[in-house]
């Protein structure tokens, strides 16, 4: 799956765990794949986000707020591991983009994905800023 992605959906996945470190989270989330989607800035995903009025300040903010930063801890190397949510939304990345018959995973793809899974913190975190999660389906396709 993982050579399948484009370049931009790769620096999504470096971006995911710097921002789970910046919270001092042990784990890797939708939400820190969110938040990496539109830090990242120029892809599909960040574009869509944006003309959806989604800021990556409001959507850290709103991160933060549900479930806070964690007490600061000696630091661990390497990357902190992905959460099995997480994990079911980099699947449904790849079943969205063979059912739009693409032949990469894209950072639309991996929102696509969030979306379909629809019950983690990213997509919480997406209809809290005010977002439909169906509009935000109809921007990216």
């Amino acid at each position: 799956m993982f050579e399948r992605l484009s370049d931009r959906a790769r620096r999504v996945l470096v971006l995911a765990p710097e921002e789970a470190r910046g919270l001092n989270h042990k784990f890797i989330g939708t939400e820190h794949i969110l938040l990496g989607l539109i830090h990242e800035g120029q892809g599909v995903a960040a574009q869509a986000l944006a003309n959806l009025g989604v800021t990556f300040g409001a959507a850290r903010a709103k991160v933060a707020e549900m479930i806070g930063p964690a007490e600061a801890t000696t630091a661990e190397s390497g990357s902190p591991p992905f959460t099995p949510r997480a994990k079911k939304v980099l699947e449904l990345s790849l079943r969205e983009s063979l059912q739009l018959q693409h032949n990469y995973i894209g950072t639309e793809h991996m929102l696509l994905g969030l979306v379909r899974e629809g019950e983690g913190v990213a997509a919480t975190v997406l209809v809290e800023l005010g977002t439909d999660l169906e509009r935000v389906r109809q921007q990216v396709i």
